[in-house]
């Protein structure tokens, strides 16, 4: 294992345990959307270093297994210093991509329905815990926002993105995957429910392509679609993918990072 990929391996899990401790961490650590009221600057960074809590156990385990399958493959090759950037920038990636398609669907129903920017206000003020009442129904100021314009079950899906979260290095890693896909087009990787072996080039652009699908459809191959943000993974991977051809064009070195 290589340095950095240990130390952020390292630093991953700690966060992750301090967080079984402290779940206030999920507050302000995850990513929300930024015009929540939740919504604070350092959120894009720090994501990246939360994993869904307990039971969900899977999460990390994954997302820490491909930093260090290929992360430590490309911080070999390029260097600590350069491996770095490329992480977190494809983290911050992830990050951009992911609220902005949530400003697109939130703001989209909040066109077609005409809720005003003073509504829209009170929407983004309430937190999650006022907007439902004990019994799951949806009450106060927001659910008579939400008749007045008679928002349907399918347009609340979308709003509800304001109050939602995002967490997990994913997005960075899916950047590593397009940049081993790069760099080792020829190796042979699987997928762990169809375990036969694809050449990079061919199956990271399938994983890829796969949650694009999941992201504009809602409909997932293997998970149903609940809870993943399709769209950092998306981001990540475009992210590494805009680095990887400029650094090609580029000519990019060892020496110029190290």
């Amino acid at each position: 294992m290589t340095p950095v990929v240990k130390q952020l391996l390292i630093i991953n899990v700690l966060v992750f345990l301090l967080s079984q401790v402290l779940p206030q961490n999920y507050e302000s650590l995850s990513l929300y959307y930024f015009e929540s009221e939740k919504f604070r600057f350092w959120q894009p960074f720090t994501h990246m270093f939360m994993h869904a809590p307990m039971p969900n156990f899977m999460h990390i385990l994954f997302n820490m297994f491909a930093l260090v399958s290929f992360g430590s493959a490309l911080e070999h090759y390029w260097g600590g210093k350069k491996f770095l950037f490329f992480y977190i920038a494809c983290g911050l990636g992830a990050a951009l991509v992911q609220t902005g398609m949530n400003y697109y669907e939130i703001h989209q129903v909040v066109n077609q329905l005409g809720i005003s920017p003073q509504d829209m206000q009170v929407i983004f003020d309430t937190p999650l815990s006022e907007v439902f009442d004990a019994t799951g129904r949806s009450t106060g100021k927001v659910n008579e926002i939400l008749e007045k314009v008679h928002c349907t079950q399918a347009d609340f899906d979308k709003l509800s993105q304001i109050y939602g979260s995002c967490v997990g290095a994913s997005g960075a890693i899916y950047g590593l995957l397009v940049a081993f896909a790069f760099m080792f087009p020829m190796a042979e990787l699987m997928m762990i429910f169809v375990p036969i072996p694809i050449k990079a080039k061919y199956f990271v652009p399938i994983i890829v392509g796969l949650d694009l699908f999941s992201g504009t459809t809602g409909f997932s191959i293997f998970s149903g679609g609940g809870n993943i943000a399709h769209f950092a993974h998306v981001g990540g991977a475009l992210t590494g993918f805009i680095l990887m051809m400029l650094w090609r064009n580029n000519k990019f070195t060892h020496t110029r990072w190290n």
